[in-house]
């Protein structure tokens, strides 16, 4: 891992083309995804069947429900209760977060009414192939059922067409009756357009590799997406003279272990941490079954930071704008109020960025590739939208009529002026 000292004149350079070389390879597949993707519109479950066959050695794109059931029957019992506890968890603090609908009437007795509506049908990305995720689908797909969303279905890659069983069990948990077992930016296009096994969605949304991220940039606009990157992963750690290095190496590995693309940092003011920590990660990147994927993303873009002050650390972070954050700290209240731009953060030595992926009970969807500068993770608002429903009186346009005319003239708009105007009660 790198390891960077804010102190020198040469910081900022470094520490910018860090970010930059890692942020390009994140964003460096549009090419590919954009044939892909022009395949799947023109030849539908044909081209979709095809990537399916290349890249996840799957011959089917629709499980049937009898291969779903014998699956989801022989996962442990242990794993279904991890399940049923990390959806109640879930399912309980996404209650909290519905709105209310707003109603507003005026003197002149307008109404004014803005609703929220959930969206009909979304689709929920769920990576698979080599590793599945059951957490996943409870992200992805509680908040969306809180919401009232009608259609949910669940795009999740197999591997030598066979899904996760922990993964189907969840889907079922969270009544999601349409599955498909396919993946990659061939999948995004097929629940963005349509093909005759799959009716298109509304929106598309969930986490995915650099390919899954491109493809959905490029089918937004004829279908919605998560207003943020939901990219390859994200953590940032702050540690001082009191964090146990044992347990900051655990949190960065266990981050990096997603996608070699992942981006693992840690700052902090102790120089003796660093050593400590990046002992530690050697020892430990041997113990885990994806040390391979692990090490490459901690040698391409791990950082570790050594910053003179708290200062500069909370402008680091605020430039990283990183998607998990760890205060692992003693004084971490005094940095919540400076921090602007991250996707979840986690505060003090307990609050661990693993548990936040399961059953905390916030969401694991989180703002990756700096997007947390100017969006949020998953939440119940995500499956809504808000529509304004207006009703005027006679004496509500009457009142307001004349200066909306008067504004209308004066940007060239007779058209909207002359709406109004023959509107209004000739005195």
């Amino acid at each position: 891992m790198k390891i960077l000292n804010c102190k020198s004149k040469k910081f900022n350079q470094q520490f910018n083309a860090l970010l930059l070389n890692r942020k390009n390879k994140v964003n460096s597949s549009s090419v590919s995804v954009s044939k892909i993707i022009k395949d799947v519109k023109r030849n539908g479950d044909k081209a979709v069947l095809k990537f399916e066959k290349k890249f996840n050695k799957n011959k089917t794109i629709k499980p049937s429900p009898k291969q779903i059931s014998k699956l989801i029957k022989s996962l442990d019992l242990k794993i279904k209760k991890a399940i049923d506890l990390a959806y109640s968890r879930i399912y309980k603090f996404h209650s909290l977060q519905k709105f209310k609908n707003i109603s507003y009437t005026d003197k002149f007795k307008n109404k004014i009414d803005y609703k929220y509506t959930p969206i009909e049908s979304v689709a929920i990305y769920v990576p698979g192939s080599s590793a599945s995720y059951p957490s996943s689908v409870l992200m992805n797909a509680i908040p969306a059922l809180v919401a009232g969303v009608k259609r949910i279905i669940m795009i999740n890659p197999s591997y030598k067409g066979k899904q996760n069983p922990a993964v189907l069990y969840a889907a079922r948990k969270c009544k999601i009756k349409e599955i498909y077992s396919i993946g990659g930016p061939s999948a995004i296009a097929a629940a963005a357009y349509g093909t005759k096994k799959i009716k298109k969605v509304n929106k598309i949304v969930g986490p995915g590799n650099q390919y899954v991220a491109a493809a959905k940039k490029e089918v937004f606009g004829d279908v919605g997406i998560e207003g943020m990157t939901a990219g390859p992963s994200e953590i940032t750690i702050v540690g001082d003279k009191y964090s146990n290095p044992e347990w900051l190496a655990s949190d960065l590995i266990g981050q990096a272990e997603h996608d070699i693309l992942a981006q693992c940092i840690l700052i902090t003011k102790d120089i003796k941490l660093i050593k400590e920590v990046k002992i530690e990660i050697t020892n430990q990147l041997k113990e885990i079954p994806r040390l391979s994927i692990a090490k490459k993303s901690l040698i391409n873009n791990g950082i570790l930071i050594y910053a003179n002050s708290d200062k500069k650390i909370v402008d680091i972070i605020n430039k990283i704008a990183p998607e998990h954050l760890e205060l692992n700290v003693k004084n971490y209240k005094s940095f919540i109020p400076k921090i602007k731009n991250s996707g979840s953060i986690c505060l003090g030595k307990y609050a661990v960025m693993a548990m936040t992926d399961y059953n905390v009970g916030s969401n694991h969807i989180l703002p990756t590739n700096t997007s947390a500068k100017y969006s949020s993770g998953i939440s119940v608002n995500e499956f809504y939208k808000r529509i304004s429903y207006i009703n005027l009186s006679k004496k509500g346009i009457e009142s307001l009529g004349p200066s909306v005319i008067t504004l209308a003239n004066y940007e060239g708009l007779a058209g909207h002026a002359q709406s109004v105007k023959k509107r209004i009660r000739r005195k």
